[in-house]
């Protein structure tokens, strides 16, 4: 059954260096600060999973805490490419990090057989495509009924799963509406999942069909208004769209990029905050 704490005591109750960590979250519902707890842990060595990494996945890797990268659309919605992540690939700042690309379709099968406890998932996809030369994970495997040849991608099993929701009820059952994506699939999959909301609330009022993830399948939930931000959580708060923007012009930068972590996320002293990051500009 899920259980109740700060968000600071779930990151460091099941989030541990070297792990598989999803932070899932398709256009709306993005974990920023459970990311961000993360970042101010100092925890490292992470294989990241998301479909679509944007602004959460380029400060953890700016910051060094990325290994691995499994991903489809790597990219900065309605401004263009994620410049911490490009500058890892193409740059080796702070370090160079391992990429697995994928089509959306196949990492939402993928967490879907994850979900199913399946080893890999199927898909009619990737035919005329090129990413099955770059990445050795996307096989095929033939239809025992119908010959067809079809594409086959491992199951998504992550150590951890975060997401962010709009409500859980005082029993730990959470209530997700909107645009859901792989939420549902990203938790199911997971060993352990640590679910921020926006209120914690004594009765869901979920509508027919709702979302609702039972308080069995989650581990921890924290209440974080505004856990979201600066993406939108449906019947909270919209989408800031400023900060997509200005996010293009502080991560082209590597010193304010930096400086832009140690005011908005890590929070820590001069002091702290060089000992930190003084591996990362002796890169530069």
């Amino acid at each position: 059954m899920a259980h109740f704490m700060t968000l600071p005591e779930a990151v460091a109750q099941n989030l541990n260096s070297g792990d598989t960590a999803a932070f899932e979250g398709f256009t709306h519902l993005i974990p920023h600060a459970s990311a961000h707890e993360a970042l101010r842990q100092g925890i490292k060595d992470l294989t990241l999973v998301r479909m679509t990494p944007d602004l959460i996945y380029d400060q953890m890797i700016g910051m060094g805490a990325v290994r691995k990268l499994i991903f489809s659309y790597a990219g900065n919605p309605g401004v263009g490419l994620l410049r911490r992540l490009r500058d890892s690939v193409e740059n080796g700042w702070p370090h160079k990090i391992e990429i697995e690309e994928h089509s959306h379709a196949a990492m939402a099968n993928a967490y879907e057989a994850g979900a199913a406890g399946l080893p890999f998932a199927m898909l009619r996809g990737y035919k005329g495509a090129e990413l099955a030369r770059v990445n050795p994970n996307i096989k095929s495997v033939t239809c025992p009924f119908t010959g067809e040849e079809l594409a086959a991608v491992p199951a998504i099993r992550p150590d951890v799963t975060f997401i962010h929701a709009q409500k859980a009820d005082r029993k730990g059952n959470v209530l997700v509406e909107g645009i859901v994506g792989v939420q549902k699939e990203a938790v199911l999959a997971a060993k352990r999942s640590v679910v921020t909301v926006e209120e914690i609330v004594d009765d869901l009022s979920a509508h027919p069909n709702a979302c609702v993830l039972p308080g069995w399948t989650v581990t921890v939930i924290c209440e974080v208004p505004g856990g979201a931000h600066p993406s939108y959580a449906h019947g909270y708060y919209p989408r800031d769209n400023a900060s997509y923007i200005a996010w293009d012009r502080i991560a082209a930068d590597r010193d304010t990029f930096l400086a832009w972590m140690k005011e908005n996320v890590l929070d820590a002293t001069p002091e702290v905050f060089d000992d930190r990051v003084s591996h990362l500009r002796s890169r530069s």
